[in-house]
């Protein structure tokens, strides 16, 4: 794919397009590909994470190790692993390709020099991230009541 291909897909992908166009080709310059195999573990549930995935093309099988059945499919245009473009963490799940699928893999460091360089871009993710953790303490206080 190229450059310009890239960065389209990273504009499909929500938490990204806030971002803007230029700081996406930052991104889409310094990012590597990764093609997987059908049944390929991408990572495992418990491995350091230094990196977050977006899907180019393929599915794979988001699945929590915590005893649950709760699992996820993400395909085309998901970003996997999120919160580890931000922040050290082990990673909470294990990803496995579905398919022969391919992903780009966007490093934290890169992530970090892109915000570096597009403060405005880090301050917009900043405010999603800000309004995404408020709606969750409002949903946790809900549930909270209504088991009470």
């Amino acid at each position: 794919m190229s450059i310009d291909d890239d960065v389209a897909l990273f504009e499909r992908v929500p938490t990204l397009r806030l971002l803007g166009r230029e700081a996406l080709r930052n991104l889409a310059f310094g990012s590597e590909q990764r093609d997987v195999a059908r049944n390929e573990i991408l990572f495992r549930s418990g491995d350091t994470a230094d990196a977050g995935f977006v899907v180019q093309s393929g599915t794979f099988r988001v699945s929590a190790d915590d005893g649950s059945q709760h699992e996820v499919i993400a395909g085309p245009g998901a970003l996997i692993g999120e919160l580890a473009l931000i922040v050290p963490m082990q990673r909470p799940s294990t990803v496995t390709a579905i398919e022969a699928s391919s992903t780009i893999r966007i490093s934290r460091s890169l992530f970090q020099r892109v915000l570096e360089a597009h403060p405005d871009a880090a301050q917009r993710l900043r405010d999603d991230l800000a309004g995404r953790t408020s709606q969750i303490a409002s949903d946790i206080l809900l549930v909270s009541g209504k088991l009470s």
